[in-house]
């Protein structure tokens, strides 16, 4: 399996990994069997990256790995675990940021003690207090990796020039930033910044939270999801321009002999030898699709094939609504 290195002097890890937020019923019901299933076919599978936060489902994420390594002694030593922490609420329960070195340690112990281990590979900051110098908390995290609680650190959803500011202090190992075939943003600086800084990218959303698969979120299910009921690329008309546009690439997929899923992967990997993607699911079977595009070799004729049918900036809605964005940095 193509591995990536994650940061620096970092250990090399495969060019795959499991976002955990599917585990707290993010996208729909689950049980911590099938939680506990997806992690077994990960790892028959040789998946090594698992990656999780404090905030998912208030902890459920984190307890299901957990409980998943005690069930699987020595499983630890060949996973590389990352979690994040910042995301917080306020004293009248709004959402805001804490990247103070107090709430981030208190946090993370608490992570720890959720997934019963003594140590994280790779620690990041969930979203950026704006207030607060990146270079002040850039100290904190390596603070941390001094203590032995983490081995390494990143951030999610910054921008370049954030990432510039920090490495300028420690190297970072990962940046985590929506990526993928409808979400191409990223492109604009900061594939580059981290190609240039020997930063892991960590592409979360890899399939475009559905839209890039042959089984597209329905509208039922949609209507009872707080998040995708939403969010403008769900919401009518977009949600059917971007479904009918979409079909254009599942049956693109289906000529080239792979399932939809599985060409969204394929495409990010050969966007660069530093990017990871990490798709969520609560399926065995879908793990399955996802990753056979670890296996796939596209051409160049195989992605201009690909930008035809979605070209850049072809997705109706933005990725975020007003209150969703709010936290992420922008840059273009």
């Amino acid at each position: 399996m193509k591995t990536v290195r994650m940061g620096p002097g970092g250990p090399e890890v495969p060019a795959f990994g499991i976002g955990a937020m599917s585990f707290a019923e993010f996208y729909g019901p689950t049980t911590e069997a099938n939680s506990y299933a997806v992690l077994d076919a990960a790892a028959e599978a040789g998946v090594a990256h698992i990656d999780t936060s404090n905030v998912y489902g208030m902890g459920r994420s984190e307890k299901a790995i957990g409980a998943w390594l005690k069930a699987n002694p020595g499983a630890r030593e060949t996973l590389h675990i990352a979690t994040k922490a910042g995301i917080t609420k306020d004293a009248a329960g709004n959402r805001c940021f804490d990247n103070s070195a107090g709430h981030l340690e208190s946090e993370l112990d608490g992570s720890l003690a959720r997934m019963g281990i003594e140590q994280v590979d790779l620690f990041y900051v969930h979203r950026r207090e704006e207030a607060r110098p990146i270079e002040e908390v850039t100290e904190t995290l390596a603070g941390l990796v001094k203590k032995g609680k983490i081995k390494s650190f990143g951030f999610s959803e910054i921008a370049p020039s954030s990432l510039r500011r920090a490495a300028a202090v420690h190297p970072v190992a990962a940046v985590q930033s929506e990526y993928s075939l409808s979400s191409r943003f990223t492109e604009l600086g900061l594939v580059q910044a981290c190609k240039e800084l020997g930063t892991a990218l960590v592409a979360f959303s890899p399939v475009g939270r559905s839209l890039l698969t042959d089984s597209p979120i329905g509208p039922e299910t949609i209507a009872a999801n707080p998040f995708l009921a939403t969010n403008p690329r769900f919401i009518e008309p977009s949600l059917s321009a971007n479904l009918a546009i979409t079909d254009g690439f599942r049956a693109l997929a289906a000529e080239m002999g792979l399932p939809a899923a599985g060409l969204s992967i394929a495409w990010l990997l050969a966007r660069g030898d530093h990017v990871i993607p990490i798709p969520g699911t609560r399926s065995v079977a879908h793990l399955k699709e996802l990753l056979t595009g670890l296996h796939a070799t596209l051409t160049e004729a195989d992605l201009l094939r690909i930008e035809e049918v979605l070209p850049v900036g072809w997705a109706h809605g933005d990725r975020y609504s007003v209150a969703q964005r709010v936290g992420p940095e922008n840059f273009c």
